[in-house]
């Protein structure tokens, strides 16, 4: 009896203590003030809140916890309810979205096994029925008369004040446009690396066997149809090579749609092509279902209607049918359709550069998959998914980078009409200088008036462009990027810097190695993907001499890099920088330079398609550079690559020629060093075709030689190298073609170790050059584990004279990661003698290999 009472008791207690309590309106909107404010107050703001809220006084401080407990798991779970509806729907329409692109490819495949039983039908019949020499001419003929069946419609001309004739070019234009976004009109083949899924930059496909090059995306963006109709039809903003664009005519149709005359002139993406240009229809209409269609192409003589403006410096190209399809989601958002498809005219342009106008994927990754990626970044920003620090908002950052991009494209094309002029060259004519004096030239957004002395000048501009060989796009711009002391003058650069001061700098002279400086990258915005970076480098001045402390002071570049991730297919790679100063306003003028490399796809026809070429006359990029595909070893890496180069400097009129003497040495300096770097980041490994790399075979290399290897026997009782090396010129030659990794560090108790020697397997593991290479820490390369080892065996290293460390993880200056089996520290000492002094340490990282 006395269990039982106990028992009811005790529960009576647990229901008290966690009755429940119903708040009157005024209570939850007192605590829904202090929510806002708070949403984990303490113990003693509740209590204060009790004390200044009558009307909260009949409640205990515990239940005012609970309230707050309650209250913020309910906003915890809205959240992730709002988050799984957004997945959800984005989920649902890529699930229709692929169910679509499905469909399609089931009717391709239908459409090509159908394509498949006609050939094998006509060649069966064609061996049945000839079988002598004229049985090819019967096929021949076949094709012809297949062919004349399905003419190419001819259309008269059409007059621009006839809209009815416009408009039936227009519906033309629709129907060919949707049977390649959602039909088979083109045969897709899907680009490698674009896998569909929520968060992915959607479905990426290129043309196979059809005429002129194409691409279609399909993607999802949180951004209403119109407002997406509007940004598409705004090219400048996204499409980084559109110079500009005019709408000559606009006539409304009846069934509430427009119908666009426009002119539209292009960038070329190097100095060795002229230009292109378009003379199209578009025509923006909504369909039955509600989806909204953009669709354009160009007016020619088979098309009819009116004549374009006349070419001038420009090659005129041809826009097939091409376009958006913008469907609304349901919840809200957008499903587009991309389809880009043109003709460049290959044919016009040398047959070295011909891949760069025939390849479908650079299409897309410079047409198509930039305005899906503009669109998305825009729906980000919209949505407050991003956010930037320094006060900058993201269309001011966007602006920053189209004007560093427009102000490169201008220095590299050169068009007259904007003032440019050619100069005389010096009798070698591998750099290009071109001068502009025209004052209208520098009211535009690139430029103000501050950059052009009140008593005469101008800007002048040093180009080049050459072929580059088994360097891969991404990997040089990345090197060129981190190690700007590789091939900048630092002379040069100050002298860039004074064109924002009201006293230019002197002239200085071009120098083989320039000042060294070091920089400091400073990240300002990136794009979602990361696929563009837009940053401010400040590069830190260092005084040798006295006659250097003029130009031992730090400068600023607004720098834009992009294309630097290797796996994406037909990807330009660009290094674009122009000087500013310390304010860095919204409208700071800004004088581009920089470098593109764009990849150019092997040719499949011939062994000698993929040769490396020289377009610079004396350029050559190294020994083997004239290897072709079909020699050496199967695996061998031939991606070749076109680089273009520019750089601009203003200048006063009575200092025009020194100014341009400098630069031209300025842009050869650089071309030497580009080269160098590119042979040495070449992937050797991959390529054992293109031949030695030159060995540092200076008295001190022989001498650190010697020692790496005495210390080696010294300390571990082994030899490193071979027991015939001998002579030093051998030794040295050993060492630098050992497979494994060996490098040498500073030995310095108050700072971070430097490498300051590595043979070529090093060089190849750590992704830099010798110059480079004393800029790089040892700490920044191993990883957590392997700076903790190493930290655990230093004090063994330097009693016994050397440590094995585990197999581990590294990374190279590139950041790309890397393994090794196990590694051996050494102290290498400048004597025979074991308590000579300590010079430095030496590493050999055994079986490494990129991860």
């Amino acid at each position: 009896m006395a269990l039982s009472m106990h028992k009811e008791s005790l529960n009576n207690k647990q229901m008290d203590s966690s009755k429940y309590v119903r708040y009157t309106p005024e209570q939850v909107e007192a605590l829904e003030r202090v929510y806002n404010e708070c949403p984990k107050p303490s113990s003693l703001r509740r209590q204060q809140l009790i004390r200044e809220c009558p009307i909260l006084s009949n409640i205990e401080p515990k239940q005012i916890k609970v309230w707050f407990q309650n209250r913020r798991c309910r906003e915890k779970q809205r959240k992730e309810a709002s988050r799984l509806q957004t997945v959800n729907r984005k989920l649902t329409a890529m699930n229709k979205l692929l169910m679509e692109e499905n469909d399609r490819l089931q009717k391709q495949v239908s459409h090509l096994v159908y394509e498949n039983g006609y050939m094998k039908q006509q060649l069966q019949t064609a061996s049945v029925t000839t079988t002598d020499n004229n049985s090819c001419e019967s096929v021949v003929v076949s094709g012809q008369h297949q062919q004349q069946q399905n003419p190419t419609p001819r259309h008269p001309q059409r007059d621009a004040n006839n809209p009815a004739g416009l408009l039936t070019i227009a519906e033309e234009t629709l129907a060919e446009f949707l049977s390649k976004a959602t039909g088979t009109a083109v045969d897709w083949v899907q680009m490698i690396g674009m896998k569909p899924g929520p968060d992915s930059i959607g479905i990426v496909a290129v043309s196979r066997n059809c005429s002129g090059v194409a691409a279609r995306a399909c993607g999802l963006v949180s951004l209403e149809p119109t407002k997406v109709a509007e940004i598409l039809k705004d090219r400048p903003s996204w499409y980084r090579d559109c110079r500009c664009i005019d709408v000559l005519s606009i006539i409304p149709t009846a069934n509430g749609g427009t119908i666009e005359l426009i002119y539209m002139q292009t960038y070329a993406p190097t100095t060795l092509a002229a230009a292109r240009d378009f003379w199209t229809l578009r025509y923006t209409t909504s369909l039955e279902d509600g989806n909204l269609v953009i669709c354009e192409r160009s007016l020619t003589s088979s098309t009819g209607g009116p004549t374009g403006p006349p070419t001038t410096s420009f090659v005129r190209a041809e826009m097939l049918p091409s376009g958006f399809l913008i469907r609304p989601c349901d919840g809200g958002g957008s499903i587009i359709h991309i389809v880009d498809h043109v003709d460049l005219d290959v044919w016009s342009v040398p047959e070295v550069l011909r891949p760069l106008y025939e390849s479908s994927k650079i299409l897309a990754q410079k047409m198509t998959i930039a305005a899906l990626r503009h669109i998305r970044q825009i729906a980000q920003e919209t949505n407050g998914e991003i956010q930037y620090g320094g006060g900058r908002q993201p269309a001011v950052l966007r602006t920053f980078s189209q004007r560093l991009c427009r102000g490169f494209n201008d220095a590299v094309n050169g068009f007259v009409d904007d003032g440019w002029s050619l100069m005389g060259s010096d009798g070698v004519e591998d750099v290009t200088i071109m001068i502009n004096s025209s004052p209208g030239k520098f009211f535009g957004s690139q430029y103000n008036t501050s950059m052009v002395p009140s008593f005469g000048g101008g800007v002048l501009c040093a180009k080049a462009s050459m072929l580059l060989q088994s360097v891969p796009p991404a990997l040089l711009v990345r090197f060129l990027r981190e190690h700007r002391s590789e091939w900048a003058d630092y002379g040069i650069d100050t002298y860039s810097a004074a064109c924002l001061k009201p006293n230019p700098y002197t002239v200085p002279c071009a120098r083989p190695s320039g000042f060294p400086s070091s920089q400091v990258i400073l990240p300002l915005a990136h794009t979602v993907e990361h696929e563009e970076f837009l940053e401010v480098v400040r590069l830190e001045g260092q005084a040798f001499t006295p006659e250097d402390v003029a130009l031992a002071r730090d400068m600023y570049l607004l720098q834009l890099c992009s294309g630097i991730d290797e796996n994406a297919v037909g990807a330009c790679a660009q290094l674009v920088f122009a000087p500013i100063d310390e304010s860095f306003a919204d409208n700071a003028p800004l004088l581009p330079s920089g470098f593109r490399v764009i990849p150019l796809d092997s040719k499949p026809d011939g062994p000698g398609a993929a040769r490396t070429l020289d377009l610079a006359s004396t350029l050559e990029v190294g020994p083997g550079s004239n290897r072709s595909t079909g020699d050496g070893e199967p695996n061998s890496y031939n991606l070749r690559s076109v680089l273009t180069i520019a750089f601009q400097f203003t200048f006063e009129n009575h200092l025009r020629d020194d100014v341009a003497s400098m630069a031209r040495q300025y842009v050869r300096s650089v071309v030497g060093s580009v080269q160098r770097v590119a042979m040495a980041i070449a992937p050797s490994r991959i390529s054992p075709g293109l031949g030695p790399k030159s060995l540092p075979g200076s008295p001190e290399a022989l001498t650190l030689a010697r020692w790496i290897c005495r210390s080696y026997r010294i300390h571990t009782g082994g030899e490193l190298l071979r027991a015939d090396s001998q002579s030093g010129d051998t030794l040295l030659e050993q060492l630098w073609n050992h497979s494994d990794a060996i490098m040498c560090c500073s030995l310095k108790t108050n700072a971070s170790p430097v490498f300051t020697f590595a043979n070529q397997a090093g060089l190849d593991m750590l992704e830099t050059t010798l110059v480079a290479l004393q800029d790089i820490m040892l700490d920044k390369i191993l990883d957590e584990a392997g700076r903790k080892s190493l930290c655990t065996e230093f004090s063994k290293i330097m009693q016994q004279g050397f440590a094995h460390l585990p197999a581990g993880i590294c990374v190279s200056s590139m950041g790309r990661p890397l393994s090794y089996e196990q590694a051996i520290v050494w102290k290498v000492v400048d004597d025979d003698n074991d308590d000579a002094a300590n010079h430095c340490l030496g590493l050999m990282f055994v079986n490494w290999s990129f991860v």
